[in-house]
């Protein structure tokens, strides 16, 4: 049975940055395309940025088998700690990773989480 997680990150990103290009990065890293057909491969999830004074906070909920848990958290960290991603239209999006950590899933992302494990 999947687990429910949440994964926190703090990023660097010009005001103009796309906020959604760190999320797809993740995508890119987990599914292996952003342009998939549900479900994901390794482990379903949603990513939700949230800009905060000069930083942008990102919460990445994801369900997975608990053994995959590590290689889950470890490819997320790897997608964030590139720091640029060139969509499909050509256009790059830098960001700076200033860190990132297991965290506590909130009321609401628990059920995220639960709808995003079953889909």
């Amino acid at each position: 049975m999947r687990g429910h997680y949440v994964h926190a990150a703090s990023l660097r990103m010009d005001p103009d940055a796309d906020l959604a290009a760190p999320g797809a990065a993740i995508t890119l890293e987990l599914c292996g395309s952003w342009d998939h057909v549900p479900p994901c491969p390794l482990a379903p999830h949603h990513t939700s940025p949230e800009r905060q004074g000069g930083a942008v906070e990102l919460r990445v909920v994801f369900a997975a088998e608990p053994g995959q848990e590590a290689e889950v958290r470890r490819r997320i960290a790897k997608a964030l700690a590139s720091g640029s991603l060139t969509g499909p239209e050509g256009v790059t999006t830098e960001w700076a990773l200033l860190g990132s950590h297991a965290a506590v899933l909130s009321g609401a992302e628990r059920g995220q989480a639960e709808r995003i494990a079953t889909a």
